[in-house]
């Protein structure tokens, strides 16, 4: 299937058809995530994750969204350590609801259900939670991740809306993060935006209370206080070079550059932002 869904593989609608004694054992692996260097954030996660990781946006037009990024380079997820845990506190809930997503119809009215069966914890010997019950009803289990993902495309559609309005207020602008070794080589990260604070700062007082009004300054401070995590992808990147020292690690103008718990207080994977390395 198109790598556009970032960490799924073979994904199909769910059914008691074709799942009936199938199962989902769900670990403490991360691996299927292991090659992606950004998954998109819903705004609602800014608050967990903005002490963690750099959140930025990505795309154009209609499929602007925040995303956090996770490496440096085109392949590499930094916070996937030993043993394929995810190591940082906060989980991005697009990776939480791993294996499940919705499927959209041609018209968008119509969400399904869908599993990815590549995922390495999908089974027909029993193992974990079992997907429907003997009568062919979904079983709890999967009553708990449709309500996660219902909220998540809620929570998509809200996220919409705050990208919109930036983009009404011309807010964003290129941006280019860059890692300089010590022992010469350099890597850079673009393909993503950033909120201007010189633009911030211009709009007018009556729109500035606007976006307090409804926690949109909140949101937007939050993710310029976000990019300081950049530094911390530099220091990421240091071990998994064997210890390797790193310096110069910034985020400058590009032109100079699964469901467990809440949601997080998360849009279909089509069409999901990323940031490109170079």
């Amino acid at each position: 299937m198109p790598r556009q869904l970032l960490i799924y593989d073979s994904v199909v609608p769910l059914s008691a058809a074709r799942h009936l004694q199938c199962s989902v054992e769900i670990g403490g692996t991360y691996e299927f995530s292991g090659k992606v260097n950004s998954v998109p954030l819903m705004a609602v996660e800014f608050p967990q994750a903005a002490s963690e990781y750099a959140v930025v946006f990505a795309g154009n037009d209609d499929s602007l969204m925040p995303a956090v990024i996770l490496g440096i380079r085109d392949t590499e997820n930094l916070f996937v350590g030993k043993e394929s845990a995810w190591d940082a506190k906060y989980i991005p809930a697009f990776v939480r609801r791993y294996p499940f997503v919705f499927s959209a119809n041609p018209d968008g009215q119509r969400l399904t259900l869908c599993i990815d069966e590549e995922f390495s914890g999908f089974n027909r010997e029993g193992r974990g939670q079992r997907l429907f019950e003997d009568s062919g009803r979904p079983s709890g289990y999967v009553d708990n991740v449709l309500k996660f993902l219902q909220e998540y495309q809620a929570q998509f559609v809200r996220t919409q809306a705050l990208c919109k309005k930036i983009r009404e207020l011309d807010l964003l602008e290129p941006m280019q993060a860059q890692v300089e070794m010590t022992s010469g080589g350099r890597l850079a990260l673009g393909g993503f935006m950033a909120v201007s604070r010189q633009k911030l700062k211009a709009l007018p007082a009556e729109t500035l209370a606007k976006l307090a009004q409804t926690d949109e300054l909140e949101l937007l401070y939050l993710h310029l206080y976000s990019m300081r995590n950049f530094v911390n992808l530099r220091d990421r990147l240091a071990v998994v070079e064997g210890g390797k020292q790193t310096r110069e690690t910034g985020a400058a103008p590009a032109d100079a550059p699964r469901p467990n718990g809440a949601l997080s207080s998360a849009p279909d994977g089509d069409g999901a932002p990323g940031a490109a390395a170079g």
